[in-house]
């Protein structure tokens, strides 16, 4: 089978950590190809994701780097499987790949935290409302692609909506609550359904108020994904060129910071609830 030619985020993430273990023992490329039986080309392959590992040589590389922790070794070797026909395939072609990556990270997430500074969290947004934002996108999308991806936006719920539902919470700075995207009636209808979001259960919005000056990251949208195990948590940045993606234990460390000052400042969910409340009685 010959290489891919554009890996999924998930699957150059598997590669990474393949890396990551042969390194970390300090074992070469070389070493590897000869230990796993295939040429060195193919190790570099199965390192940037273009290429598949089998269950049985992940295992067999995993024991060469002394790397005994099985939880860690369980998700790698599911993640060597083949993909399952899901349902954000629909997109592929008619969206960036990068959009498609994020709603695949958001689907193998244990818990998923989003701080937002100019708008409201993207999981959450209303279809009217996510229409307003990529209405303001420039250069100008046509209308054919602004519906897609508010369709997309749209389908991204579901996550929130399935049997085994991640645990999610968007911290909300005060100005994208006043942000009046679609204007004041589709500003009211998605205050509303933030509202009715935290009262669900599993979502939670916090509040982050004006009042409290400066914070941590100011000006920067963040999704940052818990994966079945925390060496697979995953920091998702936006950027004029796309989604950026990081996974480096430094980094990790750095916005996991953020997220814990955002959940000792940020109000509560009731007192949330209520903030939410207050500016709506005032559109």
């Amino acid at each position: 089978m010959p290489p891919r030619t554009t890996p999924t985020q998930r699957q150059r993430r598997l590669g990474a950590e393949i890396k990551k273990m042969r390194t970390e023992a300090g074992l070469t490329a070389e070493y590897v190809a000869g230990l796993l039986g295939v040429d060195r080309g193919k190790i570099s392959n199965i390192e940037s994701g273009t290429r598949n590992i089998s269950p049985d040589r992940l295992r067999t590389l995993a024991a060469h780097c002394a790397c005994a922790d099985e939880r860690y070794l369980s998700v790698l070797a599911d993640m060597t499987q083949p993909s399952q026909p899901h349902w954000w395939d629909e997109y592929r072609g008619r969206l960036s790949p990068g959009l498609l990556d994020i709603v695949e990270l958001e689907w193998h997430a244990s818990r998923i935290q989003t701080i937002q500074t100019a708008h409201m969290p993207g999981l959450l947004q209303t279809e009217d409302y996510a229409r307003s934002v990529f209405m303001a996108v420039l250069p100008a999308l046509s209308r054919l692609e602004v519906e897609l991806r508010v369709a997309h936006r749209t389908d991204r719920q579901r996550v929130l909506d399935r049997d085994e539902a991640v645990t999610y919470v968007g911290y909300v700075h005060e100005a994208a609550l006043r942000m009046l995207f679609g204007g004041r009636d589709t500003t009211r209808d998605q205050l509303n359904a933030l509202i009715e979001w935290n009262e669900r259960g599993n979502a939670v919005v916090r509040v982050v108020p004006v009042e409290l000056g400066s914070f941590p990251g100011a000006g920067h949208a963040l999704l940052y994904a818990e994966g079945p195990v925390p060496q697979l948590d995953t920091v998702q940045l936006d950027s004029a060129h796309g989604p950026e993606f990081m996974h480096a234990e430094l980094q990790l460390s750095k916005y996991r910071a953020h997220l814990e000052w955002m959940d000792r400042m940020s109000l509560s969910a009731d007192a949330s609830r209520d903030f939410i409340h207050a500016i709506i009685r005032d559109l």
